[in-house]
Formats: structure tokens, sequence, C-alpha cells
């Protein structure tokens, strides 16, 4: 089959960046197929997999790529005397972005990561970033009431927001809520009389600091899930994704984009982030994570993230206005958008290729199409005119019942969800220890989610719940290839 070896450019970025032990896999002789990033994938297999920027960064860039990997992983206090930077809060769920994306990897579902984050060669750790991990959910929880708001996003609670903030200024400023998860299992049947048994997250809310929610608040877990390959995911054209959208439907499934109101940009876009496809950009997604989950402010938001009901919120002292700056904020955005994607493993072996053609005929590739092409993108020319290959079409798809939330986003029902990528999804174990997968982290492994596809992936999920346990096994490793 065709070889092409990673650019020369590519492999001394890598050995400038990686740890001798990082240098596990091949960066010559690299099938085709196996870069699933084109340009911007790294041979890389180890706990590292996913922190590796694009290779041929400008100097300026190298320096915004730091400035932006320091704000992922910075500690983010809420008094100026806490070991951590001020600036944080009045309410939030986390520390720093690095506590829900260890390695940039996915969120556990509950408890702290069972790795730690991995420092780069010649990055400097100071005390704002040796401060442990909380003991906090690698989840949130999102809320809204039923209608929607100005520009057709879910209509805010008019207590909390769109999102519970587990954490206040102690004294000061309560809590939100607090929340556990609980779980309900039930048994599924394979062929040749085997089960396996699902389980099924109850959430548990419980100390509101505002007054109750309402028995007509929706209420949708999410957890955090993987960074690679965001800046290419966000080059590829509308065009592209609309014309996805417009195939003739294959059976059940269909799909269709999402639109939604993008504050960085203060327009309709089409969006392609977030579980529903609710962001538009990488920095609206940024700016909003930011805002929502640490309580940093921005200039897309610069207000602080309070409850309405709280004046004492509002009184609070700030690190400057915003707390992340215009710098600040164009650097975490570039540290996301340059991110590249592991390489694929083992695409010669006969297993993985019998898996692969398993993935096909179970029609899994007709959600989570294989290749795609990105287009001209000026902000970050590095992500344009690849070849990529990310198993999604990006677009929303009902998902059944048994994985709804009932929580409109936009365009996207509550029982409908966006195709996650599947590039890189063979190493998240290898990267951060995470065995949870789907929306809610409600998944062991790769085969329980499957076996949670519903709606339009029904077919599918029959089609793997059919087959011999060769023949699971095989589609498995494909996966894990990837």
């Amino acid at each position: 089959m065709p070889k092409r070896s990673i650019p020369r450019a590519a492999l001394l970025a890598a050995l400038v960046l990686l740890p001798a032990a990082a240098w596990l896999a091949p960066v010559e002789n690299v099938p085709l197929e196996a870069l699933t990033g084109g340009d911007l994938s790294v041979a890389d297999a180890s706990q590292t997999a996913y922190l590796h920027p694009a290779a041929g960064l400008d100097s300026r860039q190298n320096e915004l790529f730091a400035l932006g990997r320091r704000m992922f992983q910075n500690r983010w206090a809420f008094f100026w005397f806490e070991n951590a930077e001020f600036g944080r809060g009045p309410t939030s769920n986390a520390q720093a972005c690095a506590t829900c994306h260890t390695n940039n990897g996915w969120g556990l579902v509950t408890g702290t990561p069972s790795l730690p984050t991995v420092a780069m060669p010649g990055e400097v750790r100071d005390h704002h970033i040796t401060v442990p991990f909380e003991p906090a959910p690698n989840l949130v929880v999102r809320v809204s009431l039923p209608g929607v708001d100005a520009h057709g996003g879910p209509r805010l609670h008019p207590q909390y927001g769109d999102q519970l903030q587990i954490f206040g200024v102690k004294g000061v400023v309560p809590p939100e809520a607090s929340f556990g998860v609980e779980w309900t299992e039930h048994e599924v049947a394979l062929a040749e009389g085997e089960t396996r048994v699902l389980r099924k997250p109850l959430l548990r809310l419980s100390d509101f600091g505002y007054g109750p929610l309402g028995e007509d608040a929706h209420v949708g877990m999410r957890m955090a899930p993987p960074l690679v390959g965001l800046g290419l995911l966000e080059a590829v054209p509308d065009e592209t994704l609309l014309a996805l959208a417009a195939r003739p439907a294959t059976g059940d499934i269909r799909g269709k984009v999402n639109r939604v109101w993008d504050e960085s940009q203060r327009k309709v876009v089409i969006g392609r982030f977030g579980l529903k496809a609710n962001h538009g950009s990488l920095r609206e997604q940024v700016a909003i994570a930011f805002l929502n989950d640490i309580g940093l402010s921005t200039e897309v938001y610069p207000d602080q993230n309070c409850p309405p009901m709280s004046p004492t919120c509002k009184e609070q002292m700030v690190a400057g206005k915003p707390e992340i700056t215009a710098l600040r904020l164009a650097a975490t955005e570039l540290y996301v958008r340059s991110l590249r994607v592991p390489v694929r493993r083992q695409v010669d072996d006969p297993q993985v290729r019998e898996g692969e053609r398993l993935f096909a005929d179970a029609q899994c590739a007709v959600c989570h199409v294989p290749e795609l092409r990105t287009g001209p993108f000026p902000a970050f020319p590095p992500v344009a005119h690849q070849t990529i290959r990310p198993f999604t079409d990006l677009l929303l798809h009902d998902m059944g019942e048994d994985l709804a939330d009932g929580r409109p986003d936009f365009l996207a029902s509550g029982r409908e969800w966006r195709t996650p990528p599947l590039w890189g999804i063979g190493l998240s174990e290898v990267v951060n220890g995470a065995g949870a997968f789907l929306h809610d982290g409600r998944a062991r492994n790769l085969e329980e989610a499957i076996l949670w596809h519903g709606g339009e992936a029904k077919t599918s999920r029959d089609a793997f719940a059919g087959m011999r346990r060769g023949d699971r096994e095989a589609l498995i490793a494909f996966l894990k290839s990837l």
C-alpha cells in the first residue's frame, strides 16, 4: 500500500518536545491511512500522545502555544493568598482545565485522574501547576428551562444559568449545588449465549444554594471529551457538513447540522464542537469553558459568572477585567487548535482489517465517516487542505431514548447527539486512565459504548450484538487501532 514519511520538520519538532520514552512508534514508512490527522499526525502511542503541537510553528506561535498550555494547566484560586493564581470564581466547577482533561484526554466519571498530567521537556512548572487535583468529578451538570432564548438556544434557568457550579467562595458565596451519581444496571444478550451488564447513571442533586430547580427544569450530565484534532475539525468547510446532511437516508440513519449562536462572532453559525454540536468555533468553546468551569472572564464573556439571585457574588473582587486577557485567550485558542492526532497502529493486522470491514458492514461508518478534507483556514494554515480520518460527520443524530437526557440545545433535541470523532480513542486509557465513554461516561469500555447505541444507530447496535465473539473482538480491535 502507499507509504508516506512524516516530514523531517515534524520529526525535528517532535524530537525537541518529546521525552525519549515517547519515541515508541516509527515515524517513517507510515501507511497513508494511518495518518489520521494528515500532516498533523504524530507517531506517539505513549501517555504524551495527545500533547503535541503542529510542526512548523513560527517563534510567535511557539510562544503562544507555551502560554496556552500554561493557561490550560494553570491552577486558579479564589483568594490571592491561596497557592495558585488569583482570579477563580466566584462560582466554578474546577480549579483548572486540566482537572477534567487530564493530558488532553477524556474525563472520568468520578474521583481524581488515575495518572498525573505530563510535563513536556523544557516546561517550567511553578507553584500554580503543582497544586493537587481536586476530588471533584470530571462531569458538569447543564440545566435549562423549556423554551428557547433570544438566539434559539437553551432558555437559561433564572437562578442557575445553564450550568450548576459546585464551588463557591467559602463564607461568602455558596456553591450552587452538589451532585452525585448512582448506577442502575441491566443485562443485554449477545450472540452465542453471552450477556453483558450495562450501567446507567442516576444524577442525584442536593444542597441547592438558591432554591429548587423546579419540576420542569431540563438537566443533563456532560463528561469532558478529548481535545486532539479540534483545529482540523474547525477547518472542515461548512459545505462539507451540509453535503453530509443532505445525503439520502441509509435506513433509519440521517443527520442534520446544528445552527448555534456564537458569541465570539456575534452571529449564527453551524455548530461542530460540544457533545450536541452546540459551539461553532474553538474561540467560543474556550471562552465559555473559562467562564462556566472556572469562573474566569474574557473579552467574549466579560461579566462574572454569578447566580442572578446573589448580589454578594457580583461584588467579589476580580483579578483584572477580564481575568483572561485577549492574549491569554488567543494563546489558549491556539493551544487547542494546534494539537496533533496520534497515528493509527496495526493497520495491517488481519484482525484489525477484518474489524474495519465489519465496522462498515454494520453501517457504523455512515455516521462515523472515515475520511474528510479540510479547506482553506487562514487563521491557522497548518490545518488547511488536509486529508483527515476522524471517523465523524460532525452531525446530530437521534440516539434513542436510552441515551436521551431530554435537554434540547439549539436545533439538537433531547435525544440527539453529535457523532464523536473516534481518532485517538484506542489510546484513551494509556493517556489518562479513562475507561469511560459516551456523553455521561456510562460506558466502561468500547463494547459497552456500542451496546448503548439506539435510535438511528439501533441497526448497527443489533448487528454488533448478533456477531459471533471473534467478529466482535475484531471490530473492537479495529477501534483500538485508531
